[in-house]
């Protein structure tokens, strides 16, 4: 049984892009306090780049809502294709647990070939995501996580997903997020 709670959440996912956009993807964060939206980030990540990282260190270090986040929710390792997260160094920057939440089992083999085959700074993303850790399941999603115990991390996954299998948090970013990118919110997350 999950021990902790957590009232003040960030959750952060990715606009849609065209597979031809070169540069930059908007980013957003959905700020809960409990199930209540509270506030929204706007950032941006680099397609395929390095900068994931750095952008969501500041975006959570820079928000007026960081004194009480207590979690930072991730839809997925990578944004803006393979713009992979260092889940340590987003960890310790920030000194809040991450957990990353994912609908279905990542393909690594497949992941692993385009990304020593197709992008630049391929080894060094793979690392990365080998460092990740494999990805547990925890009812119908499945998670990696730092700084939180499994049992801590399932809870929190848990209680903020209210409407389906995906937190809150995650759910609004994306919808939030799409209608950025497109004029209107659209698909799951």
């Amino acid at each position: 049984m999950p021990n902790r709670k957590f009232s003040h959440v960030v959750g952060f996912d990715d606009a849609p892009f065209d597979r031809d956009t070169r540069g930059n993807v908007p980013i957003i964060g959905v700020v809960f306090a409990g199930l209540r939206l509270e506030g929204v980030l706007r950032g941006n990540v680099r397609r395929d780049g390095a900068n994931a990282t750095r952008s969501l260190i500041d975006l959570v270090q820079r928000s007026k809502f960081y004194p009480q986040l207590q979690l930072v929710l991730l839809q997925g390792i990578a944004f803006a294709g393979f713009n992979v997260v260092d889940l340590d160094a987003l960890y310790d920057a920030t000194d809040l647990p991450v957990i990353v939440v994912s609908r279905r089992q990542p393909r690594l083999e497949k992941i692993r070939g385009a990304l020593l085959t197709n992008v630049r700074g391929g080894r060094r993303k793979w690392k990365l995501i080998e460092k990740a850790g494999p990805m547990e399941r925890t009812g119908d999603v499945y998670m990696q996580r730092r700084g939180i115990g499994s049992s801590d991390a399932a809870g929190a996954i848990r209680t903020l997903a209210i409407h389906g299998n995906i937190p809150e948090p995650l759910r609004a970013a994306h919808l939030i997020s799409g209608a950025i990118a497109t004029g209107q919110s659209r698909g799951r997350p």
